[in-house]
This record gives structure tokens, sequence and C-alpha cells, in this order.
């Protein structure tokens, strides 16, 4: 199953967890099934995560001088708070 998961895009994964959620919170879903549901639910949960991780690791700020030249690069946590 996770494999199947891992060519998922964020958007899409974000999309089946939300529809998973909708089904367990139905009330209406037999146990083996819920339990299965649920499995799936933190596989694709871990893989927002995962995937949300790396696309922050990913964004970095230029910081950029009067020539439109990158002088350094920032982390993008540094300037969260500011």
């Amino acid at each position: 199953m996770t494999e199947n998961l891992k060519n998922l895009s964020f958007e899409e994964a974000l999309q089946e967890l939300e529809t998973v959620v909708r089904q367990l919170e139905t009330g209406k879903v037999k146990l083996d099934d819920a339990v299965q549901a649920y499995e799936k639910g933190v596989a694709l949960k871990n893989l927002c995560e995962e995937k949300l991780k790396n696309a922050k690791s990913k964004i970095d700020l230029l910081v950029i001088d009067n020539t439109s030249i990158p002088t350094q690069m920032e982390d993008f946590d540094a300037n969260i708070n500011e």
C-alpha cells in the first residue's frame, strides 16, 4: 500500500487523507475496514509531512544586493518570527 502512496503528490495525498477521515468520522465503517482506513490515514499523514519537510528544506530566501546579484542564502526559518 505505501508503495502506491509514494507516487502521490502532496495535494493528492492530502485529498485522500481527508476522504479517509470523513469515512472514519461517519462511524459506519466495519472494524476491520476502519483499522485499514486508519493505517492508510497514518501513511498518508506521514507522506504529507515528509513532502512538506522536503519542500521547506528547499525554500531559502535570497538576500540580493543593489546589483540584483544574490549575496547570501538565508534559512527560511530564520525569517518566520520577524
